[in-house]
């Protein structure tokens, strides 16, 4: 059994302070020009209060400022997916749900307390956080970079155990990267640091999960498989999953409770069949579709007006006679599934 030191008591969510958040992940993005959208009423939100709310909130880089007054409640026991465009705050407002940015003004709540006076260590064991960017520490195997999720249930009189190890290992089989335990991180293409990430994440086992762009590097096998995974730890372990994702039709497919942004402002929130229309998508992201009901899992779909449709002028796709009804048109369930496969223009991306 391999043996691991114990955490630092001020450790935060990366569990050691060798792991460096790189810095450079940060929004930069206009300030907001409105703070009073009304969003409709969440539809899976309890009346009850939940464990982490984000209350006023103004966000800011660098004298930038990124949101103001913005409001947020995670419903409990939900998979929360926050879309939008490029530089809109999603990101952001992750990092301040997770004590990685303090606000400017309002505050994040966790468990009906300012997280920001939190110790370290408790918010570690009720918060797990997997960055957008992360550097590890030069020399370290994977198995060794996994454990380090295991160090916030560390302590003086709670030493390294054989329930540890059985976690870090199966963390590490939950993602694809078992056989990879002896291999230095450095030496992994990107899709497979990622996963090792995402395993160190899934071994703090912690009640509350946030995930920045948790598919980022990964092949489009490995982008479901960490979904699936993101959705039995929901559905069977019950826990809260908030992530940030780009593919708008895999946060409809999987998420039971969206959030929209555009320029800093929650545009809309709800179930993902409330919320997603041809007329959100134009308004959150600027483009032209249809919404349809995916023939898989009856979810929203979205399929992107074609290049003719979305360009006066431009000429029909080698192989597609012009038509004379450029408009749109209702989908059959067979050729929706055609055009939502690889070959065809990816959906929008936040």
């Amino acid at each position: 059994m391999r043996k691991h030191n114990g955490a630092d008591g001020d450790a935060d969510h990366t569990m050691d302070q060798d792991i460096r958040q790189d810095q450079d992940t940060r929004q930069t993005v206009a300030s907001s020009t409105s703070t009073g959208t009304t969003r409709p009423r969440t539809a899976d939100a309890t009346d009850g209060p939940q464990r982490l709310v984000a209350e006023g909130l103004t966000l800011s880089y660098d004298r930038r400022t990124v949101a103001e007054n913005l409001s947020v409640t995670i419903p409990d026991h939900s998979f929360t997916v926050i879309v939008g465009p490029n530089a809109c705050g999603k990101s952001t407002l992750l990092r301040a749900l997770s004590r990685m940015l303090k606000p400017a003004a309002g505050s994040v709540l966790l468990d009906g307390t300012a997280i920001g006076s939190l110790p370290a260590k408790k918010v570690a064991r009720t918060l797990g956080l997997l960055p957008q960017s992360s550097i590890a520490p030069d020399g370290i195997t994977v198995a060794d970079l996994v454990a380090r999720g295991r160090y916030p249930h560390q302590g003086l009189l709670r030493q390294w155990s054989e329930k540890d190890e059985r976690i870090v290992q199966e963390s590490m089989d939950a993602t694809g990267v078992g056989e990879l335990g002896d291999r230095y991180v450095d030496e992994l293409s990107g899709g497979q640091r990622q996963r090792v990430w995402i395993a160190m994440a899934i071994a703090q086992q912690t009640p509350l999960l946030l995930l920045d762009e948790p598919t980022t590097y990964l092949d489009i096998q490995h982008q479901i498989d960490v979904l699936d995974l993101c959705a039995e730890l929901h559905e069977e372990q019950g826990r809260t999953l908030v992530a940030v994702l780009h593919d708008l039709n895999h946060a409809a497919r999987y998420a039971t409770h969206l959030i929209a942004m555009r320029d800093g402002v929650v545009v809309a929130e709800g179930a993902p069949g409330e919320v997603v229309t041809a007329e959100l998508v134009e308004r959150v992201f600027g483009l032209r579709c249809q919404v349809i009901d995916d023939p898989e899992t009856g979810t929203p779909l979205v399929i992107p007006a074609a290049r003719r449709a979305r360009t006066p002028g431009a000429p029909a796709t080698a192989g597609s006679p012009a038509r004379k009804d450029d408009g749109p048109r209702e989908l059959s369930a067979a050729t929706a599934a055609s055009a939502a496969g690889p070959d065809r223009a990816d959906p929008p991306r936040a």
